[in-house]
């Protein structure tokens, strides 16, 4: 039973150090090129995006955002902030990010806290907002955008 765990090592050994190449005097094999054009090879570039998170009321609230950082501070409304996106790899284009923002609460016409109304523009488009059907009372608490 010694003799195989010791013939068994050894072997594994052996083949480990002539499959990783165990000499390191001999010249390494040149790499072969890829047949896959490189992406400045195909001419695309970054992607950029100008993305803004607003949200709308009077009076101050605490709001917490996904933008360029995370972050939550105490603003005083209406609030914006703006940041450019920019995608430079082919996985950051395809997987992209999200952008958010999670509005404070703001009194209501009738006394009580709701969210505050937030949207969502990339590229001067408004692409996300949190109104309801009726388009009077928000009808969540945050904003959100998957930014490809």
């Amino acid at each position: 039973m010694r003799k195989t765990i010791t013939t068994t090592a050894l072997v594994l050994t052996a083949a480990l150090l002539t499959g990783c190449g165990g000499n390191p005097d001999d010249p390494k094999p040149a790499a072969k090129p890829s047949s896959k054009p490189s992406d400045s090879a195909k001419g695309d570039g970054p992607v950029s995006h100008q993305v803004t998170l607003e949200v709308q009321g009077a009076g101050s609230a605490l709001v917490y955002y996904n933008l360029d950082t995370n972050k939550g501070e105490q603003v005083t409304l209406p609030w914006k902030k703006t940041a450019t996106i920019t995608f430079t790899t082919e996985a950051e284009k395809k997987v992209g990010t999200v952008v958010s923002v999670v509005p404070g609460s703001v009194q209501a016409a009738d006394g009580t806290l709701k969210a505050a109304p937030c949207v969502i523009t990339v590229d001067g488009k408004k692409v996300a907002d949190n109104k309801s059907a009726n388009d009077k009372d928000p009808a969540s608490t945050m904003c959100k955008y998957a930014l490809k």
